[in-house]
């Protein structure tokens, strides 16, 4: 059965005159006349069987019903261009969409991923912020890497790393430079982290101690945004160190109590979704990325 689509000439026509809300300036974009513009648009307007534009002496103005067509057309033409793109610059290699969480990636994954293209230049890698689990078959991720129990329906779960997370702060609050006792701590502003609301729970649990405000305090989703509100003052945050090693070493964080508290639950896995558990690339990629992660282990753990 034939599709109930209009053109791609006249919605292309019809997005930019709806993002200029001016037929003149959506065909000197186009590189067209200001006549064609208009016949793309009638004719559009003819096929929807209603009016996206009302016209008048001082130009043209979208309806209701065309600001909604035109979100809704905006999206669909960036996701043909991304495809588009896509297509054209594999010339011969292999793309793997990988979800992960966006800290890690930045300040764990990036740095080692060149390893990973000079053994498997053939194979791209790009990269997408996720931070809680989704349905695969909803996206076009190959893969995704996520702090979690490794439970996620229709997958294959490979164990990477455990999560340490240690209080650090700003210098600026601590007395002489000494990292505080955790009653002293408990007083302080606790920063808190959304996708992990127990986390100073677990913390002050695993010393024995019962803190009434422990979930309170300002939430921020990632943990570059808890180092950066550490950074500044704003209080302590509960952040792997490997996440904030330059941070560490410069000096613009320090520990504020000596002690981490590990997760015996939850730790970071690649997730890959059954029906691609036998891809080549992602073969590669996933038996790379255990090695990488094995050996990052023995060294944490020496």
């Amino acid at each position: 059965m034939r599709r109930k689509i209009p053109s791609t000439a006249a919605l292309i026509a019809f997005e930019a005159a709806a993002r200029h809300e001016s037929f003149t300036r959506a065909a000197e974009e186009l590189a067209l006349t200001q006549g064609a513009v208009c016949r793309q648009i009638g004719g559009l307007e003819e096929f929807l069987g209603l009016e996206l534009f009302r016209r008048s002496r001082r130009g043209v103005k979208l309806t209701e019903a065309g600001l909604s067509y035109a979100r809704r057309i905006a999206a669909q033409l960036d996701a043909v261009e991304r495809d588009t793109l896509s297509v054209m610059g594999q010339q011969g290699t292999q793309s793997l969409e990988l979800a992960l969480v966006p800290t890690f990636g930045t300040q764990w994954l990036l740095p080692r991923l060149p390893r990973f293209q000079a053994l498997h230049p053939q194979i791209t890698v790009n990269l997408t912020n996720r931070t809680r689990p989704f349905l695969f078959a909803d996206t076009d991720f190959d893969a995704a890497i996520y702090f979690g129990d490794g439970d996620w329906s229709g997958t294959e779960a490979h164990y990477l790393m455990p999560e340490d997370l240690q209080p650090v702060c700003s210098p600026a609050l601590l007395p002489g430079g000494q990292p505080l006792d955790a009653e002293r701590l408990a007083t302080m502003p606790l920063l808190q982290q959304t996708t992990r609301p127990y986390a100073w729970r677990q913390w002050f649990d695993s010393l024995g101690l019962k803190v009434a405000r422990d979930m309170t305090g300002p939430r921020l989703e990632l943990f570059s945004m808890l180092a950066q509100a550490a950074e500044h003052g704003m209080g302590v945050a509960l952040i792997p160190p490997f996440l904030i090693q330059r941070e560490l070493a410069e000096g613009r964080l320090v520990p504020a109590h000596p002690h981490p508290y590990r997760s015996e639950a939850r730790a970071y896995y690649l997730m890959i979704p059954e029906r691609k558990v036998e891809s080549a690339g992602l073969v590669a990629f996933r038996d790379w990325l255990k090695d990488e992660a094995r050996v990052w282990r023995e060294g944490a753990d020496s």
